[in-house]
């Protein structure tokens, strides 16, 4: 389900009619692109598509001075519909996705093992800033948020503190991690599986 589909149905449905400048104005606003994956520039295009697909429509046509003409658009039926099923669904699924550095961490460079403490030292440091920047930004707000803004606000920074606390452990574990490596590892390369052999290896 797209979060951007969801956040411009919901706003329509709670704010009103709105053209596409008010609606990244109200996205800009809220900081949607710390606490979504969200790209504020990205709404025109989907304001487009929804109104492509009968979930939005054109009530009226604004102009401003000398700025161009602005359509105003209004959830349709079909669009609370749709914003009915994209939000049971929102609430109900659990999003964890793989983070391609586990993958990474398991496929190390059997002869780059010097550098993985300070790769994690890196990682963690970043984390600590993106923690730090969080909490700061998550403070200024407060006092502007409802009550589950602010819970909303409040679980980007719980994950990122569940985050940093794994990657500590698994600073505190490199060197193991490294012995384990140059003990397992030729030159990088792990022993296969029993029974398996490489594709054109014929056992004699």
């Amino acid at each position: 389900m797209s979060s951007i589909r969801f956040y411009i149905l919901g706003s329509l449905a709670q704010h009103g009619a709105m053209h596409g400048h008010q609606l990244r104005l109200l996205a800009e606003e809220e900081h949607v692109h710390l606490w979504t994956d969200i790209s504020v520039g990205s709404l025109y295009g989907a304001i487009k598509r929804l109104a492509g697909e009968g979930l939005i429509d054109v009530v009226r046509v604004e102009r401003e001075g000398n700025f161009p003409e602005r359509q105003v658009y209004a959830i349709s039926e079909a669009g609370r519909e749709a914003l009915a099923g994209i939000r049971e669904h929102q609430l109900t699924a659990l999003t964890f996705k793989p983070d391609p550095f586990d993958l990474a961490l398991t496929r190390l460079d059997g002869e780059g093992l010097d550098a993985v403490p300070a790769i994690i030292q890196s990682r963690v440091s970043a984390l600590e800033a993106l923690l730090a920047e969080t909490q700061a930004t998550n403070a200024r707000a407060l006092p502007y948020l409802t009550l589950s803004e602010t819970h909303a606000m409040k679980h980007r920074e719980h994950r990122i503190r569940a985050e940093l606390d794994w990657h500590r452990q698994l600073e505190e574990a490199v060197p193991d991690i490294v012995r384990d490596e140059q003990q397992r590892n030729d030159g990088g390369r792990a022993p296969l599986p029993t029974g398996h052999q490489p594709a054109g290896h014929r056992v004699m």
